[in-house]
């Protein structure tokens, strides 16, 4: 018997991840909008288009100004989280580094990160809940306490 696997494709064009690009940073995007798989997509864009640290800043910066034009408060339990934000970054870094030599085009590295990466659990393979959501992690990046950042999920 052959299994089949579904899987989804989140996006057909480049034209439609242009757009949420262009929505993040105008900070049009809606809240609803602004997805795991949105903030994968805009972690992929910025981490293909310049090198690792502007990436890091771009990112790290436009999540701040999107909050902050919706309205979102940082505060010891909401808002932004920079251990999330960087666990992330290396995530989708990682990604990129195993498929670079594939030849891929960007929509197609966009739905295969969100096939790849998709649960937004995968963190907790890493850290557990009480020192991921401490306000220490909110605010500033802490190491994994579960297993160190680079090793294969299972």
């Amino acid at each position: 018997m052959i299994a089949v696997v579904e899987t989804t494709t989140h996006y057909k064009s480049t034209k439609e991840i242009f757009a949420l690009v262009d929505a993040f940073e105008s900070c049009t995007l809606s809240r609803a909008e602004w997805t795991h798989a949105a903030h994968l997509t805009v972690g992929l864009w910025y981490l293909l288009l310049h090198p690792f640290d502007e990436a890091v800043n771009f990112i790290c910066n436009g999540i701040k100004r999107f909050n902050a034009s919706h309205g979102i408060v940082t505060t010891p339990t909401g808002g932004y989280h920079e251990t999330l934000t960087l666990f992330w970054i290396h995530t989708v870094n990682g990604y990129l580094k195993k498929h670079k030599d594939r030849e891929l085009s960007f929509v197609g590295l966009a739905n295969g990160l969100i096939e790849k990466c998709g649960d937004s659990k995968l963190p907790f393979e890493y850290y557990s809940r009480d020192y991921l959501f401490s306000p220490t992690a909110r605010t500033e990046f802490v190491a994994p306490d579960l297993k160190p950042l680079g090793t294969p999920s299972s």
